[in-house]
């Protein structure tokens, strides 16, 4: 490890590490000959760092700091080649070539180290760092003592109420160390409970002077550092409330309808410059990951952004945002005047009255509210709007006409919501990239002719259909999904499809002939398969986009994998991360699943035939319909969950890697004595095994050295379910394909492995 990388967030403590570093090397005995301390810093000029390291090797006279960059880094070179050194450069912002600066490269050979600092993980990577450290935000138990340490017991102790105040401006620094000292200055002197007070809210609003002049500029460098696109790509991020779990992909759709990626015309090749955004932003701790699927924002990265948009202002560019801040009314429009992006989401807002005078407004985020009521005229002065997020507002029934008026609406999110009949009028949204009716209970009606008239719709969304035939030849809903397919057969731009359940193996071949489907579907349900025993899966090889696949209510006895007369490619089901198989009776195994490389959640419910996950015998099929001689199952899987499985007594013959698992749950397969697992299973991984205590203790391992690998993994069902029970309102609104979800624990279950529980019902 000659060269190590130390990165994370601006003000996080990274220098402060260094220099403890150089203050080790410096004055205790270690074995190298030198050691070098350079700053380096944002816009670094090769010569002034050279002159750093010159004066640690004796080079400071005036004749030396006049030779050429080229001349310093030879004599630079011609010492430190056979020294065994110790190079330290601070705050390095891109790529520092060793050759020009004259530093040897430091290999295992000749024992050097290299260790710096920087905010982004790509220039540990482009330094070629052996090593990767990334220094956390302190958690809140250190960050109060760091806090108490500064503030000083005077302080803290001079009114009862103070110390609790102060737990909570602490807390809004999340663990920074900059942030924590900079607001501990501030409050060193503050002995009444008014001004801790009036701390907390200007700390809330991101107006707090202190913070303003002295953390927010020095995190804002990291936000300076990228192009225009990225800038605003990030901003974005802000109109999540506090804590907010943002989902990736939805957030790469929102950019694609804003023109924020203005690169292509494509969704599908647009999220590839969305994916590579977010990456560069979690690069440079812009952004936290939050697991696979979810990003989220620093609290005082947060604030940092807000402040950014209020500074633009005056350039009526700036963002109007209070998510998450419990408002029963929608705030004063005369405050939202002029905005460019509004979010006011996740509050108890009831009723849109008043309509906003907001010619410059691109986005509003109305979603996670209690909305029962759009009072007409509410959207007649916002024109321009480009984004319109009314989703997760169960109380909203209907629609105000005016909104077919926003004739710049890109996106339009109803999923989540009550409304019972698409208004006809909205035919005059031809700009519409981006229409989502996911889990729209309600939905009735929907008129011939709508879907197709938005030409431009690129990201359709629909997955519940209520089968009703009242004689409406107008609806395109009466009569089951045949409808609705012939009319999205019209859209031509077609990238990311869901549809509501196919209940037929014709239904399906029908889907399927039709191209564009096969390439842009990314979720599908199969329901009520009862014309064959067999299904062959390689009928699905070829829909390069399906992540999620529902098998429910199948008469299935057997899942095949038999060649077709379609080429099958080497890869199938490249993109499918999640499986569901539920109440297929007939079903006894499932063993096509190995040819699913990226499977990561895995469900099988109520199948009461079912013997094996994977059945060794059927592999050999593997290998010979696709080519892959030796199968790895299970490689990516970080969620299995088996309830109701009476007859299951394997799920692999063999113990398994499993480098990503982290959940198991059983939950009613008496027959499952043994798991696939040894003691090098999973190792590294923090795994919890869910399941009934009776259950647990007549579990067969390999070893004991396994057993006592997995027995702290252990956590009985009963106890989690009991705890779930006593707050009954979790389940008021849960449907699990039409039924009510049986598992009580589910969502304790679903919150354990980071899953949305919207994900799966």
């Amino acid at each position: 490890m000659g060269i190590i990388g130390i990165y994370g967030l601006g003000g996080v403590g990274k220098t402060t590490l260094l220099t403890q570093i150089n203050n080790k090397f410096s004055t205790t005995p270690n074995g190298f000959d030198v050691v070098i301390w350079a700053l380096v810093s944002k816009d670094y000029d090769v010569g002034k760092v050279q002159d750093r390291i010159g004066g640690n090797l004796g080079f400071s006279d005036d004749s030396w700091k006049n030779k050429s960059v080229d001349q310093k880094a030879t004599d630079i070179y011609r010492v430190l080649r056979y020294k065994k050194f110790v190079v330290l450069l601070d705050d390095l912002w891109e790529r520092v070539d060793l050759n020009q600066v004259g530093i040897p490269k430091p290999s295992k050979r000749n024992g050097s180290k290299l260790i710096f600092t920087t905010r982004s993980l790509a220039v540990c990577g482009e330094m070629e760092a052996r090593k990767k450290i990334k220094v956390e935000c302190l958690k809140s138990e250190e960050a109060w003592k760091l806090f108490q340490d500064k503030v000083g017991d005077e302080t803290l102790n001079s009114h009862p109420d103070i110390r609790e105040l102060a737990k909570q401006v602490a807390k809004r620094c999340g663990g920074l160390p900059l942030a924590l000292i900079t607001i501990c200055r501030a409050m060193a002197c503050k002995t009444t409970c008014v001004e801790w007070n009036y701390a907390i809210k200007k700390l809330k609003r991101s107006s707090l002077t202190k913070m303003k002049n002295e953390v927010f500029p020095l995190l804002k460098c990291s936000f300076d550092n990228f192009p225009v696109t990225t800038q605003s790509c990030f901003l974005y991020c802000c109109l999540y409330p506090e804590d907010y779990r943002i989902p990736k992909k939805r957030l790469v759709e929102y950019w694609f309808c804003e023109w924020l990626l203005n690169q292509f015309d494509k969704f599908s090749e647009a999220q590839m410059q969305g994916d590579c955004i977010i990456s560069s932003l979690l690069s440079a701790c812009l952004l936290e990951r939050d697991g696979e699927d979810f990003v989220k924002m620093h609290d005082v990265i947060r604030d940092m952004a807000l402040w950014i948009t209020w500074e633009l202002k005056a350039k009526e560019n700036f963002f109007f945002v209070k998510a998450g801040a419990q408002l029963f009314e929608v705030p004063n429009v005369k405050a939202w005047s002029g905005a460019k992006r509004i979010s006011v989401m996740k509050n108890q807002i009831e009723i849109l009255r008043e309509s906003p005078f907001c010619p410059n407004l691109r986005t509003l985020f109305l979603n996670k509210n209690k909305l029962q009521e759009i009072r007409y005229g509410y959207f007649e002065h916002v024109r321009h709007l480009t984004v319109l997020n009314l989703s997760e507002n169960r109380g909203l029934k209907t629609l105000p006409m005016e909104i077919s008026r926003l004739f710049s609406l890109e996106c339009l999110d109803l999923s989540y919501t009550g409304i019972r009949e698409l208004p006809i009028e909205l035919k005059s949204l031809t700009k519409l990239k981006m229409l989502d009716l996911s889990y729209m209970e309600d939905l009735r009606r929907i008129a011939r002719h709508q879907i197709s008239s938005f030409s431009m719709l690129q990201i359709f969304r629909m997955n519940c259909l209520t089968m009703r035939d009242d004689g409406d030849a107008g609806n395109v809903l009466n009569g089951g999904i045949k409808n609705l397919i012939e009319e999205l057969k019209c859209l031509r731009h077609l990238n990311v499809l869901r549809i509501p359940p196919i209940e037929s193996v014709s239904a399906l071949e029908s889907f399927l002939s039709f191209n564009l489907f096969q390439r842009c579907t990314e979720t599908l349900e199969l329901r009520h398969f009862s014309e064959s025993d067999v299904f062959n899966v390689l009928c699905l090889a070829n829909m390069e986009r399906l992540e999620e696949i529902f098998f429910c209510d199948c008469g299935i006895m057997e899942m095949k994998m038999e060649k077709l007369h379609i080429e099958v490619p080497p890869s199938p089901f490249h993109a499918l991360s999640q499986v569901t198989i539920g109440r297929c009776h007939e079903l006894k195994d499932a063993t096509w699943l190995v040819l699913v490389p990226n499977l990561r959640f895995l469900w099988i419910n109520k199948c009461l035939k079912m013997e094996e996950i994977l059945r060794v015998g059927k592999l050999g099929e593997v290998a010979y319909m696709v080519g892959i001689p030796s199968p790895k199952p299970f490689l990516k899987l970080e969620s299995v969950h088996l309830a109701h499985v009476p007859k299951l007594n394997n799920i692999y013959q063999y113990a398994l890697p499993f480098p990503c698992l982290k959940n198991i749950f059983i939950d009613t397969c008496p027959e499952l004595r043994e798991l696939p697992l040894n003691s090098d299973s999973a190792k590294g991984n923090q795994i919890t095994i869910w399941g009934e205590s009776d259950w647990w203790e007549r579990v067969i391992w390999e070893n004991e050295a396994t057993r006592d690998a997995f027995l702290p993994s252990f956590k009985p069902v009963l106890s989690e379910m009991h705890k779930i029970l006593n707050s009954a309102s979790l389940l008021c609104d849960v449907w699990f394909h039409g039924e009510r979800c049986y598992l009580y624990f589910f969502f304790q279950f679903a919150a354990s492995i980071n899953v949305s529980v919207s994900s799966y019902f």
